[in-house]
């Protein structure tokens, strides 16, 4: 194994777990930020592969911010491996240790044969201080972002590629936006998936996601999104009364936050100095699939201006759903109201 005499110029995750991957380790590593799923990720791999099982017991030390000093951080640090080539200290939950200044001392001269790991979550540290400048040149500082909802189907993709199978646009997409932004959720879900999958699987489908992730085959927010696209008033009106009878699993609040999203984006779309199905998808930030399945067929359906009242309504209807001005409506009628605006 052996350890970086000098970092790659930008630091990526994937560029950080290729280096950890070969045997190549930085003397500290501080890891920060809200995304709390690439922290994980990149603590395991420094794990996995700088110590083998058998040497654990002896060279993985972990400390919790909350319950030691960054005095006996350092302190452990500045030991000696037992039998192995390096000593591995981990301090999780970073985020509570105090005088973190105060490492400053220790960046001046690392120890050679040890790696040292801040896991700082849900917040990141101001990168102008000393220490984070010593920080970044001795070692890797790598700040952990959350994904936008444009990107969450390519993690999908990659999630997935990494463990040998691919997933048809359609069912990342609906898995992006059924789970959400949570990362750590997101990927428990794609492990389910592979669980469940044949051996002579090689690519997920909409059809498993609809099966073993909880998504009703026709009631659901996409097949709805479909419908006012294509300015289907039966099944629209069909899917809203489903959901005004589970109104559980289906909230008017996130309906009408994927209402929002969808005539946001169509607006944005007329503005496109690029009509065709990549120059949309490019200017979207979105897929040539949902452009083709949704978007297209909505440009030719609305107007801009139509759009532009649109998103005004569901503004309306988001406050009247929360009793503004609106001390009697239940939610489903609202959407329905909503619905009936949209369509006509």
């Amino acid at each position: 194994m052996a350890t970086a005499s000098r970092k790659p110029a930008s630091i990526t995750f994937e560029s950080l777990m290729r280096n950890i991957s070969a045997g190549i380790f930085a003397p500290i590593y501080f890891l920060m930020g809200d995304e709390s799923y690439f922290i994980d990720r990149i603590e395991q791999a420094i794990v996995s592969h700088a110590l083998p099982p058998e040497e654990r017991d002896f060279n993985l030390i972990t400390l919790f911010g909350a319950e030691t000093t960054i005095d006996e951080v350092i302190a452990t640090a500045k030991g000696f491996p037992m039998g192995a080539d390096h000593l591995l200290v981990v301090v999780k939950e970073a985020q509570n240790l105090k005088n973190l200044e105060r490492l400053e001392y220790y960046l001046k001269m690392p120890q050679p044969s040890t790696i040292l790991v801040f896991c700082h979550k849900n917040k990141s540290i101001d990168r102008r201080l000393k220490v984070a400048a010593l920080i970044a040149s001795q070692g890797v500082m790598f700040e952990s972002k959350k994904l936008y909802e444009n990107q969450l189907p390519t993690f999908c993709s990659s999630y997935l590629r990494e463990r040998g199978m691919s997933i048809e646009p359609q069912a990342a997409v609906m898995m992006a936006e059924f789970i959400g932004s949570d990362l750590n959720r997101l990927a428990g879900e794609l492990d389910k998936l592979l669980v469940v999958k044949t051996p002579e699987t090689a690519t997920i489908t909409t059809d498993m996601v609809l099966t073993n992730i909880g998504i009703s085959k026709e009631y659901n927010i996409f097949e709805f999104l479909d419908a006012i696209a294509q300015k289907d008033v039966v099944k629209a009106n069909r899917i809203a009364n489903y959901f005004e009878a589970n109104p559980n699993a289906n909230p008017i609040q996130a309906t009408l936050h994927q209402l929002f999203r969808f005539f946001s984006n169509l607006m944005l779309a007329f503005y496109s100095p690029d009509q065709s199905e990549r120059g949309l998808a490019s200017w979207l930030g979105q897929t040539e699939w949902q452009v083709k399945r949704n978007v297209m067929p909505a440009m030719k359906n609305f107007r801009a201006t139509k759009v532009m009242y649109i998103l005004s309504e569901i503004r309306r209807t988001d406050a009247r759903s929360k009793g503004v001005d609106n001390p009697f409506i239940p939610a489903g009628e609202l959407l329905k109201e909503l619905i009936y605006y949209i369509l006509h």
